[in-house]
């Protein structure tokens, strides 16, 4: 499949109909090309990310079993060939069942009940930053490269693990290097503006990033700029 046929395909795999079907609706409405998964989705779902590989998948994390974690693993598997990216839905809202969540590599974790005005924008915005073409998927600055294809970063050829929020804040921050941004502009760009987080969840993934930035020891990177916000800058 042409990666032009692929930028509005959207599997969502959900046993929870009264959940599926607005959405779907919303997304269709917004030119989305939607195949929702609601009967036996492990298998179909793994069935049709062979045939026809999405842009995006939005699973369910409360399926039966292991399931959501058999499929998840099935598209990290895909994602070798295919960029493809991942949304987990659930009800778990605690902050260790979120992080899990996005340490399993999904690009980001929607709590349910959910708007589903919101879950459309935080779509949108996951495709938006993502939506690269080949010859631009990849923000090097000196010791450390972003890889929008694969998802990957490394810093001096040495992978780094970095997932959901702290990519998407990354990924931001390097495709605007020395431009200062303020935590309400991080908000509206890396989280679409979801009026359930607030500023202090910039911080909060700053801090992790800065983290995981400091094994090579590149942190400095991203740089507080008093009283305003965050920066990427290459020294």
């Amino acid at each position: 499949m042409l990666a032009a046929e692929r930028q509005k395909q959207i599997l969502i795999v959900d046993r929870d109909i009264a959940t599926v079907e607005p959405l779907r609706e919303q997304l269709r409405q917004a030119g989305f090309v939607v195949l929702a998964i609601t009967d036996g989705p492990a298998a179909a779902a793994a069935a049709a990310i062979a045939q026809r590989p999405p842009q995006l998948i939005i699973v369910d994390w409360n399926m039966p079993g292991l399931a959501a974690l058999e499929l998840i693993d099935r598209v990290r598997v895909a994602r070798r060939l295919h960029p493809m990216r991942l949304i987990i839905l659930s009800d778990l809202t605690a902050e260790h069942d979120v992080v899990s969540g996005l340490n399993m590599g999904a690009d980001d974790y929607i709590t349910k009940p959910f708007s589903v005005r919101i879950a459309v924008a935080r779509i949108n915005a996951v495709l938006r930053m993502r939506n690269h073409d080949a010859n631009q998927a990849a923000l090097s600055f000196e010791r450390l490269t972003l890889n929008t294809a694969t998802n990957r970063v490394t810093a001096q050829g040495m992978p780094l693990n970095v997932r959901g929020a702290e990519y998407r804040l990354l990924e931001f921050l390097m495709s605007h290097p020395g431009r200062t941004f303020n935590r309400a502009q991080l908000l509206a760009q890396v989280w679409a503006g979801d009026n359930d987080i607030d500023e202090r969840t910039v911080d909060v993934n700053v801090q992790r990033l800065r983290k995981i930035l400091a094994k090579p020891g590149i942190e400095a990177c991203i740089q507080t700029v008093r009283g305003f916000g965050y920066r990427f800058t290459e020294r």
